[in-house]
């Protein structure tokens, strides 16, 4: 008569083994991709936080240089340098002739001549706004605020601020 095994007799004592290790080597090979994945996403995002603070804080330096060639162009003309000024808000692009009152319009980005303007292009989160405020006749306080958001909700602004003075005779 023949002996008969259980089937647990028949099993090695480090079957299993195998497959065990495998699982745990995947696991930790996909916590360590998703690590990796992780940290591009975040990185990507936060070099388009950094662009756009760089993209502000040029637009509102431009709109304290407007302001500086609207007082030269006075000069040159020879009209009194702080004609065309009074205290307020404003706008204005490169191409500006003068000071319009403020919109809070979106500025506008040309691809093609790589311009911000409010004339032509695509619109932006950029908002750009030139405080004057007159401090005598002899002096001219400028804030130049450039306001945006970003894609994850982010709000942010820069604020540049300069004096400009009649020191010409």
């Amino acid at each position: 008569m023949p002996i008969l095994k259980s089937k647990t007799q028949n099993l090695k004592p480090n079957s299993g083994q195998l497959i065990i290790e495998s699982m745990i080597g995947i696991s930790i090979a996909v916590v360590g991709i998703l690590g990796v994945l992780t940290l591009l996403s975040r990185s990507i995002s936060l070099n388009r936080v950094v662009s756009d603070q760089f993209t502000g804080a040029y637009l509102a330096a431009e709109g304290i240089e407007i302001t500086k060639n609207l007082i030269d162009a006075n000069i040159i003309q020879s009209k009194p340098w702080n004609q065309g000024f009074s205290s307020g808000s404003f706008e204005a692009d490169y191409n500006s002739t003068n000071l319009e009152p403020n919109q809070n319009r979106q500025l506008l980005f040309d691809s093609a001549n790589n311009i911000y303007s409010y004339d032509a292009g695509n619109p932006t989160n950029f908002i750009r706004t030139v405080n004057i405020q007159l401090i005598g006749s002899e002096e001219i306080k400028v804030n130049s605020l450039v306001k945006w958001t970003t894609r994850g909700g982010g709000q942010f602004e820069v604020n540049l601020e300069d004096h400009f003075f009649n020191w010409r005779p």
